[in-house]
């Protein structure tokens, strides 16, 4: 198919159609799996654009298209994991950089930046929904990078990714937005102005909990460049195998979030009218602090909900020992649900004392709304509340 045909497509075509033409020697329609780590060349440095696996693969390249063209970027980069994509933008970033962080984010990328990279670079944590306070920071530490999660994790903040963008260019400060809730589905953040979108593919561009993988994707030029070349010396590419599973996945993520949508609309709902529910957390709900900006920057609002129990850990505890249909596990983004405790499991990376300033607290719960019967999810989220009255 021609590249001017695949540009018109709606996201749901994109989402089968590019990266996933017929092999040309066999025409298979599912691409195949170069399962290879080198490749003959016809003289010394003459070859077809592939050398070596770690640097380029043309199972990986194909990956790589389709995510280009669903976030409407000229590169995109694919990596063994999300965090691993984290890691190519801090080493690319100059010495002695600041980073301006939102203080919400994935506890793995917090933990990666205060044990990791806090020695290379300056990190501040700013509240990147409060753009007064956004705007003071940039004047007082003048940032190379500002790092955005929206909606955050895990408690569903929303950055007005245009109003924010629009403030770091006037300071020449490049914009980085983790995408991995919204997946290009839902929301396309280069579009809004920023420089880079971050993935974890792991979690919804997968979607069936069986792959770990990292992307970027973005339009310049040169950052590209630099960036595949830490990739490349680095070395943490994506292997071929994981690379056509996500390209399998990635063929049913428009009916996939819609799906998710859908089954967390209707949770949501039914939690904030429960007695036993302090308060719910959705982008979908009216009573979301940022509904108004997740309308205006968002074509769905996902299937990630927070709420808070009425009570205390063991409270939780318990709650989450007596659900059946919803998995106890970390992750998010794969077609079964899952339920976990964020300040036990996935952000319990953070010390106490800045979980509970940001909110974070013992009673808070995390959903990751699967495409099960969502009566059946409900009916599993009742008997679970029913044991802790």
């Amino acid at each position: 198919m021609k590249k001017s045909i695949l540009k018109s497509l709606d996201k749901a075509s994109k989402c089968i159609h590019v990266g996933g033409h017929p092999d040309k020697e066999t025409g298979a329609i599912m691409p195949p799996i170069y399962q290879t780590t080198t490749y003959v060349q016809s003289s010394p440095g003459v070859h077809s654009g592939y050398e070596y696996t770690r640097s380029h693969n043309p199972t990986r390249t194909r990956l790589e298209e389709c995510l280009a063209a669903l976030e409407n970027g000229k590169y995109a980069l694919v990596t063994a994991s999300g965090i691993s994509s984290a890691m190519l933008v801090m080493h690319a970033l100059p010495a002695g950089s600041t980073i301006l962080c939102g203080d919400d984010v994935y506890g793995g990328t917090y933990r990666l930046f205060t044990t990791v990279f806090h020695e290379l670079h300056k990190i501040v944590f700013v509240d990147t929904t409060d753009t007064k306070e956004l705007a003071s920071k940039i004047k007082e530490h003048k940032p190379s990078l500002l790092w955005i999660e929206t909606p955050t994790n895990p408690l569903l903040k929303i950055t007005d990714i245009k109003k924010v963008v629009t403030l770091a260019k006037q300071s020449k400060v490049k914009t980085l937005v983790d995408n991995t809730f919204m997946s290009p589905y839902f929301q396309n953040p280069l579009n809004l102005g920023a420089d880079i979108v971050l993935h974890s593919m792991t979690k919804y561009i997968n979607g069936h909990s069986d792959v770990v993988g990292g992307a970027l994707i973005l339009n310049d030029t040169t950052l590209y460049k630099k960036l595949w070349k830490l990739q490349n010396s680095l070395g943490p590419c994506q292997s071929p195998f994981d690379s056509w599973l996500v390209l399998r996945g990635i063929k049913t993520l428009s009916i996939r979030m819609e799906a998710h949508q859908k089954n967390a609309l209707k949770i949501s709902k039914w939690l904030e009218s429960h007695p036993q529910i302090e308060k719910v957390l959705y982008p979908g709900l009216k009573s979301h602090p940022q509904h108004s900006i997740a309308k205006k920057q968002m074509s769905g609002t996902g299937g990630m909900i927070t709420f808070f129990l009425k009570g205390n850990l063991n409270t939780s505890k318990k709650f989450l020992q007596k659900v059946n249909l919803f998995s106890l596990a970390e992750s998010l983004g794969g077609v079964e649900s899952l339920i976990e405790h964020p300040a036990i499991m996935t952000h319990a990376s953070i010390p106490k004392e800045t979980r509970l300033q940001l909110g974070i607290k013992d009673n808070l719960i995390r959903l990751s709304v699967g495409i099960e019967n969502v009566d059946d999810l409900i009916q599993d989220l009742a008997q679970a509340l029913n044991s802790v009255k």
